[in-house]
């Protein structure tokens, strides 16, 4: 077998294919998130220019670190799952999504601080 990673394909035996696939579009979903993040975070640095520099510099920096550790967590998340599937292993929780959650919160907080200041 010429699969890679060897750390997750050289153990136990291999699974129904449906499990296999579900996770790597969970993998994916991770993936397409952490994209969206950056873009967001390339919105703030680029598009919204009466943003104070602070409040942009805060954001877009909330919104890579999402990003960054969301598409981390999403390879972690798919090896720890794939060996669970492989060895029969019960499946691992999801503990970074309430970084991500704090890290979007942040950038809209922002956001609609600055929405309010900008409309009253």
């Amino acid at each position: 077998m010429n699969r890679r990673p060897r750390s997750v394909y050289s153990y136990g035996d291999e699974p129904d294919p449906r499990f296999s696939l579900a996770n790597e579009r969970t993998f994916l979903a991770w993936i397409r998130t952490s994209l969206a993040l950056v873009a967001g975070a390339v919105a703030f640095a680029t598009i919204v220019p009466d943003l104070p520099p602070v409040a942009r510099a805060a954001s877009s920096g909330a919104l890579c670190m999402g990003a960054l550790i969301c598409s981390l967590a999403g390879w972690i998340r798919w090896r720890h799952t794939e060996l669970a599937l492989r060895t029969g292993a019960p499946l691992p929780g999801s503990a970074p999504t309430a970084t991500l959650a704090v890290a979007t919160a942040v950038s809209a907080s922002v956001v609609l601080a600055w929405v309010v200041r900008a409309t009253w």
